[in-house]
């Protein structure tokens, strides 16, 4: 299982990942989840990913061609037009992928699911001349699009951190207030599932940049999320005592 989540804001797009793909009592391994391509002063995209490892891996490998040579090496995404032409590649890959993959591999008899491997993928970016796009793709090729109604993207283990985003977010808030929401919201999702872990990956992406205005791996020991984890759980503590007693209201 993973978390990654794609935000869109006013001044630009944040983006995080969890990198855990095995968790176990003595089975956890870690896989970056986060790959992004710039062109500077033209164009940044980024993509975030979920499930199947293989597949998903499979996706971003074709879009390096990394079959050929380095030197004969072309990124289709540095010829698309539009961040809609670039989501409407990927979905195809991961589409075409999947079904690749599941032709060699069938489900076993008696298997109900239409897909034994799977993946979704989160697709964020700008190019110039257009605004910044933010797009969840599915495992059959369709996406959508972010707007004012769905401002942000969740792929993986999402349940746990949803309603910390739902109740926080804000179009207008600061880079710096939007990267402290995630991490509570990860840090909220990482104390519920054993499937989810650091390191994790944080991306800033800055309206008109084409390229990132911050990016980092932050450890399980990191200082600054330490101190979130730490006063989150501090202020749900304190905001719980503070709640009126039942028995004030049960006469």
């Amino acid at each position: 299982m993973t978390y990654c989540v794609g935000m869109q804001l006013d001044q630009g797009l944040v983006l995080m990942s969890d990198t855990r793909t095995n968790s176990g009592v003595d089975n956890i391994s870690v896989f970056r989840k986060m790959q992004s391509w710039s062109v500077p002063g033209e164009r940044i995209i980024t993509v975030m990913t979920a499930g199947n490892l293989a597949t998903t891996q499979a996706v971003i490998g074709l879009l390096e061609e990394r079959n050929k040579a380095p030197e004969e090496r072309l990124n289709t995404l540095f010829k698309a037009p539009t961040m809609f032409e670039v989501a409407t590649q990927i979905g195809a890959l991961l589409r075409d992928t999947i079904a690749k993959t599941n032709a060699i591999n069938p489900a076993p008899e008696g298997q109900t699911a239409s897909t034994k491997f799977t993946a979704s993928i989160i697709v964020a970016g700008q190019i110039k001349g257009m605004q910044p796009r933010l797009y969840l793709i599915y495992p059959e090729g369709n996406f959508i699009e972010s707007g004012p109604d769905t401002p942000f993207f969740q792929i993986g283990e999402t349940k746990y951190g949803r309603p910390i985003i739902l109740r926080g977010y804000d179009s207008d808030m600061s880079f710096e207030d939007a990267v402290k929401l995630l991490m509570v919201s990860f840090d909220s999702t990482i104390k519920a599932n054993l499937s989810v872990g650091p390191p994790l990956d944080l991306m800033v992406i800055r309206k008109d940049s084409f390229e990132p205005l911050h990016e980092r791996r932050i450890a399980p020991t990191d200082p600054y999320f330490l101190a979130v984890s730490a006063g989150w759980s501090e202020a749900l503590k304190n905001a719980f005592h503070a709640l009126p007693d039942y028995s004030l209201y049960s006469k």
